[in-house]
């Protein structure tokens, strides 16, 4: 995608999330492009239909997930995104997907890059982050690219909580 409409499109989806948590994401992507990468919004709000697409096709561990949340009126309140590497959709490298996490942690939010890693082996995430060795050997997640809120749950969204 050339990158004026990468640009664009960060910016129309960063208007489907709760502000807070935009705001949040608008500072993973500033990281990243300092960094000279050219990171890409995938998804941010999903409808429930799409939501239960994804998870019959096993890309989803929830029917309803932080992507789905809406405010009063149906109003675009998602609270996650999927940060590809716009240069690398279809297969981000390490190097990115580290530098992700380590960004969105910074920002106060978290990725998916430790689900499904054995705990065992979680350590040389946390320590290729702390090194910033972003060509370290270390197992990466499941879902690397997916960006959500710490602090809430699932469940606590859908019923309305937000997070500061």
């Amino acid at each position: 995608m050339d990158e004026a409409k990468r640009r664009d499109r960060n910016e129309q989806r960063l208007q489907e999330l709760y502000p807070a948590f935009a705001a949040r994401v608008g500072k993973v992507i500033q990281t990243l492009e300092a960094a000279g990468l050219r990171p890409r919004i995938q998804d941010a709000w999903r409808s429930p239909e799409d939501q239960l697409i994804a998870f019959n096709k096993g890309n989803a561990k929830v029917k309803y997930g932080f992507h789905n949340v809406t405010g009063a009126g149906g109003k675009k309140e998602a609270l996650a995104v999927d940060l590809l590497d716009d240069d690398n959709p279809l297969n981000s490298a390490k190097p990115y997907l580290l530098q992700l996490a380590a960004a969105a942690e910074a920002a106060g939010t978290k990725t998916g890059i430790r689900w499904g890693v054995p705990a065992k082996l979680i350590s040389g995430i946390d320590q290729a982050i702390a090194n910033k060795d972003w060509n370290s050997p270390t197992k990466i997640g499941w879902d690397p690219t997916h960006i959500e809120p710490i602090g809430i749950t699932i469940a606590e969204a859908k019923a309305g909580q937000r997070p500061n």
